[in-house]
């Protein structure tokens, strides 16, 4: 007797998580975060690029759209049975309401968050050649991630709740309304509950400051949750307990959570020239191209005397002794990805600084601003002098006579030997050193 055995197929069936997050609504999702936030960073990139504490600025203020986009998207996903129609069919499923709800919601969490970290990569990626000093700043990357998991977790619940096709857009844009006027925001304990709250500049978060606003935000979503998917709702009160207490002591903090970074209490100078030329040590590898800047005035300046000890780069008002250098940020005006956008301007800036500005003054005296003139186009032309001296001699009969003046007082200056020239720098540095306008020499 022959035994015959009929041929069986093996039924393989796939996880519903993995269902979902490769062939529904998830993937586009974080493709959507992906490109959004791309375009976004992308446009900007001159304010960012170049700078590590500039780009993890610029994505910590990106939560202010990927938040309220995944919110979005959640609340889409959350509320597809019910454009479906197959709520009733799912609720004769064995499995719970817990889980059948995770099984919907965790591939959109997972998929935004893949496509926030996906550009923040990028982002890193494209300031890396550009970089000209500092770290990467990566302490707010893992509670800005989880902010925008909690916007998706929680935008499935009101998905799941709110029972019209118009919820996701509106979800979306009363987010971005509320987080936009919160980090506007200057005073209040409620502020710094804000996820994308500003990074005041030049400051790191304190190191529990992410981990308090990770348990803040995904706390909230959690408990949502399970208020809503949970068969025991009592459940939803130890992530809520958890999320009060990592809000309280953020609201309590204040402005304890961030601190000054190291690093801008620190300078990098050039002591070949007089006067020194020093850089914040955040921007320290642009040091040779501000010396290089400089080096038509420095080579102007040897054995001047009375003049400042340095350029500084600091941020406040520059110490005794010392002349403020143009400002190298915020990025995006004189800098743009780790090049001096233009260093004539720059040294006529840097000039400017040398003649102690901010000396009090009652009445303009004209004497001593043709003697401001005539040192700045020697050590270093304005690029719009030309201009000006245009619209002078095309202007009244007072106009023209001034121009007539400083003119001659450039020449009688050219026409000095070097000696004649030191020594009346000299005396000029000192005047304006001391706000002395009296004692400026004539010309």
């Amino acid at each position: 007797m022959t035994l015959v055995t009929e041929p069986t197929a093996a039924v393989r069936t796939s996880h519903p998580l993995r269902a979902e997050s490769v062939r529904g609504f998830a993937p586009f999702a974080g493709a959507g975060i992906l490109l959004t936030l791309g375009a976004m960073l992308a446009g900007s990139s001159a304010r960012w690029q170049g700078g590590w504490a500039e780009t993890a600025a610029q994505l910590h203020q990106a939560v202010l759209i990927t938040a309220p986009f995944a919110a979005a998207a959640g609340c889409w996903q959350g509320g597809r049975e019910r454009r479906r129609h197959t709520e009733e069919l799912w609720g004769t499923v064995v499995r719970t309401p817990l889980v059948r709800f995770l099984a919907s919601a965790l591939p959109v969490v997972a998929w935004v968050v893949a496509g926030y970290l996906a550009a923040a990569a990028f982002a890193m990626l494209a300031t890396w050649p550009f970089a000209r000093g500092d770290r990467p700043h990566l302490a707010l990357l893992p509670g800005d991630a989880v902010a925008t998991a909690a916007a998706a977790l929680l935008g499935h619940v009101v998905g799941r709740v709110v029972p019209t096709r118009l919820a996701a857009p509106l979800l979306a844009m009363a987010g971005y309304v509320g987080l936009g006027m919160a980090s506007t925001a200057r005073s209040g304990s409620g502020i710094h509950l804000n996820p994308a709250f500003p990074v005041p500049f030049a400051s790191l978060p304190v190191w529990w400051q992410p981990m308090a606003m990770a348990l803040w935000t995904g706390g909230l979503a959690v408990a949502a949750t399970l208020a809503y998917a949970a068969r025991r709702r009592v459940k939803a009160l130890v992530p809520l307990a958890v999320a009060v207490t990592a809000g309280a002591l953020l609201a309590h903090t204040g402005n304890g959570l961030w601190h000054r970074d190291p690093l801008v209490h620190r300078q990098v100078c050039d002591t070949s020239t007089t006067p020194a030329v020093c850089v914040n040590a955040r921007y320290a590898g642009m040091l040779p191209q501000v010396s290089g800047a400089l080096s038509g005035v420095t080579g102007k300046l040897k054995g001047v005397r009375n003049l400042p000890v340095r350029w500084a780069d600091r941020n406040g008002a520059p110490r005794a002794h010392e002349a403020e250098l143009p400002t190298l940020a915020p990025f995006g005006w004189s800098v743009v990805r780790g090049r001096l956008t233009s260093p004539t301007e720059f040294a006529w800036q840097a000039v400017g600084s040398l003649q102690n500005p901010d000396c009090p003054v009652e009445k303009p005296d004209a004497r001593v601003q043709r003697a401001d003139d005539v040192v700045a186009a020697y050590l270093a032309p304005s690029p719009q002098q030309k201009y000006f001296d245009d619209l002078d001699a095309q202007g009244d009969a007072s106009h023209r006579a001034e121009l007539r003046k400083r003119r001659a007082a450039k020449a009688r200056f050219a026409a000095m030997t070097g000696d004649e020239r030191r020594a009346w720098l000299s005396a000029y540095f000192a005047a304006r050193g001391d706000c002395d306008p009296k004692g400026v020499p004539s010309l």
